[in-house]
């Protein structure tokens, strides 16, 4: 950073996620396409396999395929069904597409906290916005850390309130054992192709335990066709297109099979190299919640600004300066915080549904969350992946030791 040499001077590896079986499994696909006349579609034979594969996966169940994650949540709230203008829980820190999807369906978002130090919400902070209005809840597990959703589910169970996990950066990760997204009454998945696992290009899974549920996904998936419903009977409720293809459908089934060495080799990963900063004086691991266990989408770590000589973004040039690339910030999960959310800029200009005489709710309403405003001040993150081999993990935890030596106080 102050034009001295950089420690790790070669380029950290990339993820090589596709690969050769990948490439077989299309072309197998397409060796199909070509002798019987016929393209490639959907509901298909690997989007089958590939949906039964994922329940398997989750420990039993139902799955449906869809394009992406923000078409899982949509899909996800369609289903439940959301009465038009109720309220929706949903974490302050998310993906856009973990939250657009509220008000597409006319129902209104209300924004939770994070709990104290962590990038998820929790009961205390969900307990609060629950209103007579109150639809369902939406629970992101973020960078693939697990919320305390056993707490979540014991309290939206006593009021009635269905709750959706929105696992889209969580494939695998658990809490107390459990998968992430078999505690909800449903849970969104995305495999865009920065997922833990992915379908090509953009990609999602919607998971439920409840057979009823699978078929009202299913319609919600693909303009009301009416799945589970008499003989005879027509599409049975508006919606869109929504499906995955069975090239997509290809590509994931073989990246299924890779994802739990995916995730142990993250896991592994992280653990060395927390083991390595730990007593460092700028940089301090981020607990997991309880006995969870992380997926590592990204690796947050808290910056221990009282013991430097520096603010968090020069700490972090520094890092990179040296070879580490990390994420300074991730405000931009304020979802909330968005032109779109603060202008209401939903359909057309005039605020609706916020805005509707059918809205008995205080459209007005600030998200102050200082939980979540707190934690993005103090922690940045890693980007771990699968790659990563002792050699990385010694390169960066003296990149790390360097930095602290250099800019503490």
């Amino acid at each position: 950073m102050h034009g001295g040499p950089k420690l790790c001077s070669e380029p950290w590896p990339a993820r090589g996620l596709i690969g050769t079986e990948e490439k077989a499994a299309v072309d197998a696909l397409f060796e199909q396409a070509i002798a019987s006349g016929n393209a490639p579609g959907y509901n298909g034979p690997e989007e089958t396999a590939y949906c039964k594969e994922f329940a398997e996966f989750m420990g039993g169940g139902y799955v449906d395929a869809v394009n992406s994650g923000t078409a899982a949540i949509y899909v996800a709230l369609k289903a439940l069904p959301i009465p038009a203008f109720s309220e929706v829980i949903v974490g302050a820190i998310t993906d856009p597409g973990g939250m657009m999807p509220i008000p597409l369906l006319n129902a209104i978002p209300v924004v939770a906290d994070t709990a104290p130090g962590s990038f998820n919400t929790g009961p205390e902070q969900i307990e609060p916005l629950i209103s007579p209005l109150t639809g369902a809840i939406i629970v992101p597990h973020i960078f693939g850390e697990p919320a305390d959703i056993e707490g979540i589910m014991e309290l939206a169970g006593a009021h009635g309130i269905p709750v959706i996990e929105d696992c889209a950066q969580a494939h695998g990760a658990t809490h107390n054992g459990k998968k992430l997204g078999a505690f909800g009454d449903i849970a969104a998945f995305s495999t865009m192709f920065g997922k833990h696992h992915c379908t090509g290009g953009q990609g999602g899974l919607v998971f439920t335990r409840r057979e009823d549920l699978y078929q009202r996904l299913q319609r919600a998936s693909d303009r009301g066709k009416p799945f589970g419903q008499p003989v005879g009977s027509t599409n049975c409720t508006a919606s869109l297109n929504l499906n995955l293809s069975d090239l997509a459908a290809a590509i994931g089934r073989v990246q299924l099979r890779k994802l739990p060495g995916i995730i142990a080799k993250r896991r592994a990963a992280v653990k060395a190299l927390n083991e390595r900063i730990t007593g460092l004086k700028l940089v301090s691991p981020c607990p997991i919640l309880g006995n969870g266990e992380s997926s590592y989408w990204y690796q947050r770590l808290r910056f221990n600004a009282d013991n430097a000589a520096c603010d968090k973004e020069t700490y972090c040039h520094a890092l990179d300066a040296e070879g580490l690339q990390v994420v300074p910030s991730c405000r931009i999960a304020l979802a909330h915080g968005h032109d779109w959310f603060v202008k209401r800029s939903v359909f057309g200009t005039d605020g609706y549904p916020w805005t509707s005489p059918e809205y008995k709710g205080d459209a007005n309403r600030l998200f102050t969350c200082p939980h979540a405003n707190a934690a993005l001040d103090e922690c940045f993150q890693t980007m771990p992946n699968e790659k990563w081999t002792a050699w990385e993990i010694e390169d960066g935890a003296a990149i790390f030791a360097k930095v602290d030596t250099a800019l503490a106080a």
